[in-house]
């Protein structure tokens, strides 16, 4: 070896000759202003997040052209991101087959339903002792809960039953009760002592976890069916797709094939449970595509509504 680096001595070779990552093929195309959904998403660039877009898109526009599930797994950020009418209006049209949410979800989706309002200010509450306090949330998901082991029922189609029976107001905004009309499955996944309405002398430990264990069979069940179907996590980090890793392992232990399975996981922040036991773990054929709800799930609500009419459902 030299004693010292010459430059002179690099043995070089033409730019035409190497492998290169990007061409101009690739780059981003510029749509018109006025353009189609479907022409603004064919020219974003074919790199990275672009290209994984475009492939989402695909995959789940077959699956629902071929009729097949796809389920919207949701954290309760996606409902605080005000997105409940995107997620309302693709389960009217038949394209999400099924919904699971965690604890939160369900309280921010009764609270929409109800009084139209949710989130409340913790900054503010916490140090006045008053958060997480509010009585009508509380006393209504404990009644749910309830409900729900005595009928024998999950915890997810019970709360969405009585948010239609009992005609909230604002019920037009709620998930639960779109999956509950539309006849789709919909399950709450709770771990205790996660959510404010567990602090409530309502609150019941054996109907609350006699009726999520209720809807963790039930998903289970749903999973044994995305042979040829797809499976969405949408902001939630560590219950879901614990929840979903569980009912893979359950799917597969009874012989079922879910080789073909489709797993995406849009999130705000690349983390390792949802990477790892969405997209990673349980097939070959997973996305990750990082960016905030807001903007995120309406361009993938217009991406999977092309072709059905641009009409809402």
């Amino acid at each position: 070896m030299p004693d010292e680096f010459i430059p002179e001595n690099l043995c070089r070779h033409s730019i035409y000759e190497r492998r290169s990552l990007v061409e101009t093929a690739d780059f981003a195309r510029l749509s018109r202003p006025g353009c189609s959904v479907d022409d603004f998403i064919a020219s974003l660039p074919d790199i990275l997040a672009g290209r994984d877009f475009k492939t989402l898109l695909s995959r789940l526009r077959k699956i629902r052209d071929a009729g097949g599930p796809i389920v919207m797994a949701m954290g309760a950020h996606v409902i605080k991101c005000g997105l409940s009418p995107v997620v309302i209006d693709l389960i009217r049209r038949g394209i999400i087959t099924a919904v699971a949410t965690n604890g939160a979800g369900a309280v921010h989706d009764w609270e929409v339903a109800f009084a139209g309002a949710t989130s409340e200010d913790v900054a503010v509450e916490l140090p006045a002792g008053r958060f997480g306090m509010t009585r009508e949330t509380a006393v209504a998901l404990a009644e749910s809960a309830a409900r729900a082991r005595r009928e024998g029922a999950g915890l997810g189609e019970t709360i969405g039953r009585e948010i239609v029976e009992q005609e909230l107001h604002h019920r037009a905004y709620s998930i639960l009760a779109a999956a509950v009309e539309c006849d789709i499955p919909v399950t709450v996944h709770v771990a205790v002592g996660t959510d404010v309405v567990h602090m409530h002398p309502e609150a019941d430990g054996a109907d609350v976890g006699a009726a999520t264990m209720t809807d963790f069979r039930k998903i289970c069940s749903v999973v044994s069916t995305l042979a040829a179907g797809a499976w969405v996590n949408v902001g939630s980090a560590v219950i879901l797709p614990e929840i979903f890793l569980k009912a893979v392992a359950a799917a597969r232990n009874i012989g079922v094939d879910l080789d073909n399975m489709f797993t995406a996981n849009l999130d705000m922040f690349d983390l390792y449970r949802p990477r790892t036991n969405v997209v990673n773990r349980p097939c070959a054929q997973g996305i990750t595509i990082i960016g905030r709800h807001e903007i995120l799930m309406p361009l993938l609500r217009l991406g999977l509504v092309g072709g059905l009419g641009e009409q809402s459902a």
